[in-house]
């Protein structure tokens, strides 16, 4: 059984970052491209941040390139997501999930809100 679970999430101020981590199993993790998404209150989940098998590539869309890094340790079957300069428009719930990914992601996420 595919198992991900997020966490790292919680309260930050505008400008400021948030590690997230995804501990998976139940598939052989360094052989899967992988993502995070998030999804807002009323909003569609929204794909932010990519990374290839081998660590080598990663992709980002443009409303957080720049701030947003994708990273793996194979080793340990983690993923991450390094969140710097958090604006109002980044609070959701993030998601790890294979790439592409599923219309229905795995984990139950973690929760991120932006908040002065």
């Amino acid at each position: 059984e595919v198992q991900m679970v997020e966490s790292g999430g919680g309260i930050v101020q505008p400008g400021g970052s948030l590690r997230l981590s995804c501990v998976a199993s139940g598939f052989p993790f360094a052989k899967f491209d992988l993502s995070w998404v998030r999804q807002a209150p009323g909003k569609e989940l929204e794909w932010v941040a990519q990374i290839g098998r081998n660590e080598g590539s990663t992709t980002y869309p443009s409303s957080v390139r720049g701030r947003f890094t994708i990273s793996r340790n194979n080793a340990e079957n983690t993923l991450y997501l390094q969140m710097n300069s958090l604006t109002p428009e980044d609070p959701a719930v993030y998601y790890c999930d294979f790439f592409p990914p599923s219309r229905t992601p795995p984990g139950q996420g973690t929760q991120v809100t932006v908040s002065s």
